[in-house]
């Protein structure tokens, strides 16, 4: 009797997370696993059970390395939070890489080279990142960390001369093209010429012929752009983020040096803030294409050109030469980027607006508007046009649930919608950080899991949670 007793009482025993997580693993129900684990604060987890949850959460990245590396990095990501281990580091700078997280997986690299100095796996991987980012001085820096007994030395010896001569050769091509900048001062272009390098300014800088048969190039430096004309016979200027053509293929970059090295600082101030605030940008170059205002008006109608300065249109950022390149106009252009990267991370042509809702993608795109405008929202003047509506019984406002289908811009009040979205989006990075809202991104995408479901798992709200926040925002600010 007493035995049963016993028995009777350890199967009414809840478990506790560890022999969940361990139970989970070994029956490898892995996305039970992860939606065990996938929210909540780790520390509400005993600190002597943290490890054994990590290591099932591990063993689910690995697992599903190769089939669902969506998935894979989800659990990694969650794994770090109850144990930052080796295996779970490693597993988590996987997963980043193969769905094209670099930052991510930079940011997870140098957490292990600074956890596990003695583990040469992590500077040396960390090293070819670098190096395939075309950061020589940075995968010298990683290649130095190998330690000289670890198994990865030789490798590593061997890419830090890579990594030296490639920074050899560049800052050969970079005196280069101050030295032919400087001695074209500030002649006129020749037909078929660039301007020199200094009008270009930054990173982006070269000195560059235009060639005009298809598939003739000659290539700068690496960091900079290359001329020629690609499939279609349309003049291009190129690097690895950008593709940049004339919507009238009869216009020479070389008559516009100015204002196309202004677009280049632009794009690459795009490419470094959205990484700075997502904690990645856009992996595959995005195709840009200058418009006259004349021909702006006509491809997107006179009431857009008078009020925008780009637009995202069919995988292309078109921008409006007529609208004078303030800070809030580059605003807009930075707006338009960031779609370019939720395009890009749905995988390309338009599985962002088939998959995401409609005020999603916008919000996001607000969202890092307003922190390159660096403002903490929507101006005090919206703010009390939303109060004026909540304060009317008859009213309200509209709802993100409305906008799932619906663009902002073809509601009633289309200014009010987009600050809506903006906010709704602002509220899930308040909560979890941009990782989180990235990843439930790529499980909409990529996954295909219904939003409301996705919404559900990685933030434990409805969408009438979001929009009930949303109200409280409005009141108390």
């Amino acid at each position: 009797m007493r035995f049963l007793f016993v028995a009777l009482l350890l199967a009414t025993t809840p478990q506790t997370p560890a022999q969940k997580a361990k139970e989970l693993s070994g029956q490898k129900s892995w996305e039970e696993l992860y939606l065990a684990f996938s929210s909540g604060d780790a520390k509400a987890v005993p600190a002597e059970q943290r490890a054994t949850v990590s290591g099932a959460l591990v063993k689910g990245c690995q697992a599903l390395m190769k089939d669902d590396t969506v998935m894979a990095y989800s659990m990694g990501e969650r794994a770090i939070l109850y144990e930052e281990s080796a295996p779970a580091i490693r597993c988590l700078a996987s997963a980043a890489r193969k769905t094209e997280q670099r930052a991510a997986a930079e940011s997870a690299l140098v957490k292990g080279v600074t956890l596990f100095p003695k583990d040469g796996s992590f500077p040396l991987e960390l090293g070819k990142l670098l190096l395939e980012e075309q950061d020589f001085v940075g995968a010298q820096a990683a290649f130095e960390k190998v330690p000289p007994r670890a198994k990865e030395s030789a490798e590593a010896k061997r890419l830090l001369q890579k990594a030296r001569q490639q920074t050899l050769q560049e800052d050969a091509a970079r005196s280069e093209a101050t030295r032919i900048s400087r001695r074209l001062g500030s002649s006129a272009p020749q037909p078929g010429q660039t301007r020199p390098a200094s009008a270009m300014g930054g990173e982006e800088a070269s000195v560059v012929s235009l060639e005009t048969r298809p598939g003739m190039s000659i290539r700068g430096p690496k960091l900079g752009f290359e001329s020629g004309v690609d499939a279609r016979g349309m003049r291009v200027r190129s690097n690895s983020r950008f593709v940049i053509s004339y919507f009238n293929n009869d216009r020479d970059f070389g008559q516009r040096a100015d204002y196309e090295g202004h677009i280049v600082e632009i794009l690459s101030d795009a490419y470094h803030f959205t990484r700075g605030v997502l904690g990645e940008a856009r992996e595959t170059p995005v195709s840009v294409v200058l418009y006259t205002g004349q021909e702006f008006a006509t491809a997107f109608g006179p009431r857009v050109a008078r009020v925008v300065a780009g637009k995202y249109f069919e995988n292309a950022i078109a921008i409006n030469n007529a609208k004078e390149l303030t800070k809030e106009t580059k605003a807009t252009i930075i707006h338009e980027y960031v779609h370019a990267t939720v395009a890009d991370i749905c995988g390309g042509g338009d599985g962002d607006m088939v998959r995401l809702p409609l005020w999603y993608n916008e919000g996001l795109s607000m969202f890092v508007e307003w922190k390159y405008l660096d403002v903490p929202g929507p101006d005090l003047e919206m703010v009390d046009q939303m109060r004026t509506v909540l304060a009317d019984p008859a009213l309200s406002l509209i709802s993100v649930k409305q906008m799932m289908k619906v663009s902002p811009i073809n509601t009633p009040s289309a200014t009010m919608a987009y600050a809506i979205s903006g906010m709704a989006v602002q509220e899930l990075m308040r909560r979890e950080g941009a990782h989180r809202l990235l990843t439930l991104t790529r499980d909409v995408c990529k996954r295909q899991v219904p939003f409301e479901a996705a919404l559900k798992t990685h933030y434990g709200m409805t969408l009438e949670d979001l929009d009930s926040e949303i109200e409280k925002i409005v009141r108390q600010r």
